[in-house]
């Protein structure tokens, strides 16, 4: 016994209903075409389209993060280098990212290698160094208002890594290694400048209190004393004798007129 035609309608339309069921992600997004015209963006979930009629094209709503392939650049001082980097973007308008563009990852990362050798190649080298954040909102403005029209946000953009010749290696080196034996003299003048300053100052008041300089000379023969132990013969002015030479010819004058 053979089916009845029914059932047989009735299969067809079942699997013409389940072939039209497609499911999208929460981060994804469909782009409806119904005979080939947009007719609009459908939502995360389970959702159905007529099968050879619709065709709908999944886009993420993800951020993209991508590798700028290294690129040859000549910068405004005429070196030499390679540079790099990484961008960061997403898709805020899916039917721009699907209409206006055959595909919006190549068409990105095409637009953001052309954009670093122009931006790179107007900057001198010690700005590529020491400016990477003046140079990486310049890249992010720049490739972001060209990828606007597609749909696509670019967040941001960073230079990763900057290559240079060997020999600009080792002329910065030496430059670095000078620059820092000149940090090093100007620091142990300064320190020179200042201990003949404290000299200056120490003598002044040397020379108003000529009994400093005697306790300092003693202080002296102090240290000497403590951190050598052999014997050293040194000269005593005389000044330091004189208060004990006055002292006891005192005594012997008055001795003297006690026995007299």
């Amino acid at each position: 016994m053979g089916m009845s035609p029914l059932i047989i309608l009735v299969a067809i339309i079942a699997l013409i209903g389940a072939a039209g069921i497609r499911i999208l992600q929460e981060y994804e997004r469909g782009v409806l075409f119904r005979f080939g015209r947009y007719a609009g963006v459908k939502e995360a979930g389970i959702r159905w389209i007529i099968p050879m009629v619709d065709r709908l094209v999944r886009v993420s709503l993800r951020e993209i993060v991508m590798d700028v392939p290294p690129q040859e650049v000549i910068t405004r001082d005429n070196v030499s280098v390679k540079v790099n980097a990484v961008i960061y973007f997403r898709v805020l308008h899916p039917e721009k990212a699907v209409i206006q563009v055959e595909n919006y990852l190549y068409g990105t990362s095409q637009l953001s290698q052309t954009t670093l050798r122009s931006v790179c190649g107007q900057a001198e080298l010690d700005e590529l160094l020491a400016e990477r954040e003046n140079v990486n909102r310049q890249l992010q403005e720049i490739i972001d208002l060209q990828t606007e029209p597609w749909g696509v946000k670019v967040r941001a953009v960073e230079l990763k890594q900057i290559d240079l010749p060997t020999e600009m290696q080792r002329a910065m080196a030496k430059q670095a290694e000078a620059e820092r034996e000149k940090r090093a003299k100007i620091i142990h003048a300064d320190g020179e400048a200042q201990a003949a300053e404290r000299l200056q100052a120490a003598a002044r008041v040397l020379s108003v209190e000529p009994a400093s300089l005697q306790l300092r000379y003693l202080q002296t023969l102090t240290d000497i004393a403590t951190e050598h132990s052999s014997s050293i013969v040194f000269p005593i002015p005389i000044d330091i004798l004189k208060p004990f030479y006055d002292l006891q010819r005192k005594k012997d004058g008055r001795s003297g007129e006690e026995s007299g």
